[in-house]
């Protein structure tokens, strides 16, 4: 693939993943997003977690940071506040994102960083060999929940938008064209984006397979209007089929950057003003 973002290296994905298509979805997004003039290699920053998915940053030829299980929203939003210039997306798995990182998930949109968030959503764990993931579905069994699962799933779509997520959308990696470009606008928006992108776990998930999304997703008709909070919250609450497409967007919400201080009257990034070594040597004055 002629791509500036692409490196073609081995990866630790099972053959038939929907890793790859997502992977594949994201190159086309960037090269796209580049030639657009909207990013460049240098101002592109990638965060990550722990897991199948969280791996995905490491197989592009990007700056990254992989950080802790379900801990890439905090470095994500310390990314940006330090040099707001940068473009800064989050690409994890269902498990790292909406289970260990569920605390800061809830947390990071009420800050709402202009960082845009990928989930790889399989509904199962797919690094650690197939238990239930807070994406599951009732009923499911696996090699731990061996009776079935019998806790609701979490809807990640309904949260974000209740929560005021300012753009939420849902993608699928048998519609890549669409998904491409439903990245692409996340990319674009100001303000925190969540994608959530189905795809089959061809090892550990049996029942969510590609086969299965095919049958249970639908698009967005053209005439849907994203705006309309109370209609998108009817939306996510759908469920087999579940609907793909931006089903939430509004840009009035402000960004966590723009709210800091230090940015208020000077917007240049802190690392490059100059160090006021007046005030430094005062204050190392005032500790003796």
């Amino acid at each position: 693939m002629d791509n500036p973002f692409n490196y073609d290296m081995e990866t630790a994905w099972c053959p038939g993943c929907g890793n790859f298509g997502i992977k594949n979805i994201m190159l086309k997004a960037l090269k796209e997003l580049k030639e657009e003039s909207v990013i460049s290699k240098e101002k592109l920053v990638m965060v990550s977690g722990i897991g199948q998915a969280a791996k995905a940053p490491q197989y592009l030829d990007v700056n990254y940071f992989n950080g802790l299980h379900g801990r890439a929203l905090p470095a994500a939003t310390a990314i940006k506040a330090a040099n707001p210039g940068l473009k800064v997306i989050v690409e994890s798995g269902d498990g790292d994102m909406y289970g260990e990182g569920g605390n800061h998930f809830l947390h990071a949109i009420r800050r709402n960083p202009d960082i845009t968030v990928v989930v790889h959503n399989n509904m199962v764990y797919g690094l650690t060999k197939g238990q239930a993931s807070p994406t599951s579905q009732h009923g499911m069994v696996t090699p731990i929940q061996v009776k079935g699962v019998f806790e609701e799933p979490i809807n990640p779509i309904a949260l974000a938008i209740s929560m005021g997520v300012p753009f939420v959308a849902r993608a699928a990696v048998h519609e890549m064209e669409q998904a491409k470009e439903i990245i692409k606008k996340a990319v674009l928006h100001k303000g925190m984006a969540l994608v959530d992108v189905f795809q089959a776990c061809v090892s550990f998930n049996k029942i969510n397979t590609h086969k299965w999304y095919r049958e249970n997703t639908y698009k967005l008709d053209e005439n849907y209007n994203p705006s309309d909070k109370n209609a998108a919250l009817d939306k996510a609450g759908e469920k087999a089929p579940y609907p793909l497409g931006i089903i939430y967007e509004n840009r009035e919400r402000p960004c966590f950057e723009d709210n800091l201080r230090m940015y208020k009257k000077n917007k240049e990034p802190m690392f490059k003003r100059k160090v006021n070594t007046e005030i430094l040597g005062n204050l190392a004055e005032s500790l003796k």
